[in-house]
């Protein structure tokens, strides 16, 4: 099965509200918050509080949001992206 992702099938659901007037913005794209469980989350600029990217270190959220957006930029994402389980049901029931 191909898959052609976009960038709005990148998001969860999760928008932020509160957005820091003065928050520090990483290649004036996304900034990166600490969690209530310590974790990092990148927000993005556009579409504005989209969370996007989760992890351990605030290093490895700002790598992984570059390069992810990165590939949806330049249309590469698809060569990394693989579908394990679709959840649809094949054949007549």
């Amino acid at each position: 099965m191909a898959v052609h992702p976009k960038l709005p099938t990148s998001f969860g659901g999760t928008v932020e509200k509160d957005i820091p007037k003065d928050v520090e913005w990483i290649d004036d794209c996304f900034y990166i918050k600490k969690t209530r469980f310590g974790l990092y989350t990148s927000i993005l600029k556009e579409p504005l509080g989209q969370h996007f990217i989760t992890g351990m270190t605030k290093e490895g959220v700002e790598t992984v949001t570059r390069w992810h957006l990165m590939c949806l930029q330049d249309g590469s994402l698809e060569d990394y992206t693989r579908v394990v389980n679709s959840g649809v049901v094949g054949g007549k029931l």
